[in-house]
Order: C-alpha cells, then sequence, then structure tokens
C-alpha cells in the first residue's frame, strides 16, 4: 500500500514550509555527528574523568539518541507504509542484523583477544572462560546484550568489564520496528493521521507515569528504557504521517528548537520525552537546510560509527591512552573508529541492503536510501546488564 494512503488521495496544501525531499536532506552526515556526539559522551566514563556534559538530566549521548530515534520513527514508518509487512521485516533485519553479527565477532576475536593479551600476557584460559567468545556471540547475537566482557576483559581500563555498551540500545531499536511493523497491519492506522499522533501522546503520558508502571511491571527495566525512547520514535512518526500539511520551515523550526529546551527544562522528571515532537521537527528541518558533502550522502557509515565507537575506545584504554585526556582521546578514537565503519558500510551493510532491495520486484521508495541508524547512547556496566543500562540509559538517566 503507498504511503499516501495515510490521507486523501485529493491534492492538498501545506499549512506551511515544503516536504522532507527523500533525495536531497542532509540526515547522513545529521546521523553521523550525533554518533560522534556519543563516542565524545562515552570518552568521560571510559576515561574515568569527571564532570561529564548534560542538560536537564540527560548527557550528551542521551540527546544524540533522542535525535537518532526521532529519525528513525520518521524513516521506519516511511518504509512501512510503502511495504507490506514482509519485505519491510526483511528490510529491517537486513540493515540491522548483519553488521551487528559481524561487530559481535570483531570483538570477540580481535578486540577482546588483544584485551586479554595484554592483561594477561597469553590466551590460555580465553576460550574457555564462563563468558567465552563463543557464548558472547551466541547469548547476545538476538540483539538483547546478555553481558558485555569476554573472559573478564577488558581489565585495568577506567570502565572495566564491558567491551561494547552501545551495543544495548539496538535491542529497542528493533522493538520499535515491531511495534510499527504490528500497528501498519491495522487499515485505520494506516488511513488516519490521529492513531500515530494518540499513540505518540500515550507514550508521553506513560513516561510521566513511569513510576507507577515500573511498580505495575514488577520494575521491569526493559520497560521502563522502552517507555523513554519510544516518544521519539514515535514523534518521528507523527510527522511522517502529518507530511502533507505540515512542512519544513526556518520559522516552526526555530522555534521547535527553542519549544524543546523550554519543556525539557521546564519539567525535571518527563520533559524530556514531552519535548519529543519538537526535537524530532528541529532535527529534521535541519536536515532540509544543512548541506552534506557528496562523499556521506552517498555513504552512510554512522551506524558503522556507532557499534564500533565503543570497542575503538576500550582498545585505547587497554594501551593507557585515556591519560592523553578527552579531547585527544576522543579524536583518536573517531580516527580509529571510522576505518571500520567504513569497511562496514562497504563490506556488510551496503552490500547486503543492494543484494536485498535487488531481490524485490517492488521498487523501494527513495526514502529507504537514508536507511537509519539505530542507535543509540550506552556505556555497559561492569556488574550487571541491567546496571549498564541504568548507567548510559538515554532517556532515563
Amino acid at each position: 500500500m503507498s504511503s499516501n494512503t495515510v490521507v486523501s488521495n485529493a491534492a492538498t496544501k501545506m499549512w506551511f514550509g515544503k516536504a522532507l525531499n527523500p533525495r536531497n536532506n542532509s540526515l547522513n552526515l545529521i546521523r553521523l555527528i550525533l554518533a560522534f556526539a556519543v563516542l565524545v559522551h562515552h570518552s568521560w566514563p571510559l576515561t574515568g574523568a569527571p564532570g561529564e556534559l548534560a542538560f536537564s538530566g540527560e548527557t550528551v549521548g542521551g540527546w544524540a539518541v533522542a535525535g537518532f530515534f526521532g529519525i528513525s520513527g520518521y524513516l521506519i514508518t516511511s518504509s512501512r507504509w510503502s511495504n507490506g509487512l514482509g519485505p519491510y521485516l526483511v528490510n529491517r533485519v537486513a540493515r540491522i542484523m548483519p553488521a551487528f553479527w559481524v561487530c559481535l565477532l570483531s570483538i570477540a576475536f580481535f578486540f577482546a583477544p588483544i584485551g586479554y593479551l595484554v592483561a594477561h600476557g597469553t590466551l590460555n584460559g580465553y576460550f574457555t572462560s564462563p563468558h567465552s567468545p563463543l557464548n558472547f556471540l551466541i547469548s547476545n547475537a538476538f540483539l538483547e546484550m546478555r553481558f558485555y566482557d569476554i573472559a573478564g576483559t577488558p581489565l585495568n581500563v577506567p570502565y572495566a568489564g564491558a567491551w561494547n555498551g552501545s551495543l544495548w540500545s539496538l535491542y529497542y531499536e528493533f522493538i520499535c520496528y515491531l511495534i510499527i511493523a504490528a500497528l501498519g497491519i491495522f487499515a485505520i492506522v494506516r488511513r488516519s493521521r490521529w492513531p500515530l499522533t494518540i499513540a505518540f501522546l500515550l507514550t508521553v503520558i506513560a513516561q510521566a507515569n513511569v513510576g507507577t508502571i515500573n511498580r505495575l511491571t514488577n520494575d521491569n527495566f526493559d520497560v521502563v528504557l522502552l517507555l523513554g525512547l519510544l516518544p521519539f520514535f514515535f514523534a518521528g512518526s507523527v510527522l511522517f504521517v502529518w507530511k502533507d500539511k505540515i512542512g519544513f520551515h526556518w520559522l516552526p523550526g526555530i522555534l521547535s528548537l527553542l519549544i524543546a529546551f523550554v519543556i525539557s527544562s521546564a519539567i525535571p522528571t518527563w520533559g524530556v520525552q514531552a519535548s519529543a515532537l519538537f526535537v524530532a521537527y528541529g532535527i529534521l528541518w535541519l536536515s532540509t537546510v544543512l548541506k552534506q558533502p557528496l562523499l556521506i550522502a552517498k555513504n552512510d557509515i554512522s551506524y558503522g560509527v556507532y557499534i564500533y565507537a565503543f570497542a575503538v575506545q576500550q582498545l585505547l584504554a587497554v594501551f593507557g591512552t585515556q591519560h592523553w585526556g578527552i579531547l585527544w582521546f576522543s579524536v583518536a578514537a573517531a580516527v580509529l573508529t571510522v576505518p571500520f565503519a567504513t569497511a562496514s558500510w562497504l563490506w556488510v551493510e551496503r552490500p547486503i541492503m543492494r543484494r536485498v532491495r535487488g531481490s524485490r520486484t517492488k521498487k523501494v521508495p527513495a526514502v529507504e536510501n537514508a536507511a537509519p541508524t539505530p542507535i543509540s547512547d550506552a556505556a555497559a556496566s561492569v556488574a550487571s546488564v541491567e546496571s549498564a543500562k541504568v548507567k548510559a540509559g538515554p532517556v532515563v538517566g
């Protein structure tokens, strides 16, 4: 079913602004900036430095994640509204899973062995420890990160016991994919703007009452984290279903960012989520005015930057580079992450997506060419998976 079924086929006039041009925007550049913002955010815990930057209870990485989910909501809803359930799910799995699996493999057989060798002087015991490389691969294969160390490494670093804390959020990203997949089954949701608009409002209300919901779900932390992220994803969805009425213009774009600032500042517990619609609009508007280099327009390495940066930073810390300070540690990590991200894009992500799209008879809309980076913020915990999520949760602080 065409995305046009979300509204009447009759020609309509936008209230203001212009539509987001799927072939002329800077979403790749914005996602790349957000991915590097997460890298910088992680430099604080990974170097043991105090005074991490934050606003309204959220770190730099947390706000980057908010932006990621807003962009993702817009693009993923477009994908779902333009495809049947089967092709949609195939696209989503192909976009997120293969690169994730290769990342797990690289951690198990490149990053962690080096860390283990530096710590112990030998690889004896590496493959037979309780959290062995094989156990790491199998336990985490379906996005839900059950543990973050391999054979107890990394050791002797400021943030020990976690090779890649960024990966935890991919599980919640995929849950958002499944939610929009399920909602898209219903004709009323696809034909009317209001179901997703109401869904967004309900997620904000749920976040405002997260304490009560937490008690009713027996302190299920997955629910808490998901409720913190859903408003941003649904904010993007709302902007998509209203796209024939609400265009992008500099005045509401600037006002949206200012309103987001005021709301998130004024409401201490759930203001961040209440500002989600304005954050999403502001970021999507920025993509219509910022210019991006042709190289970035054709190559989206933001997902690779996100999934490899943490491991690169930890490997740097294994060799003591955290003493360089936040700035140079971040610069070194960024420079060394780019080759991994580029390889992921050129050898894994792009070839698989081309193969998937080429096997379909129905042409994928242009907006799919800007497949969102499943992202998020996170510094994983040493003690457990749950404390990892608490430590670096992008919206629950």
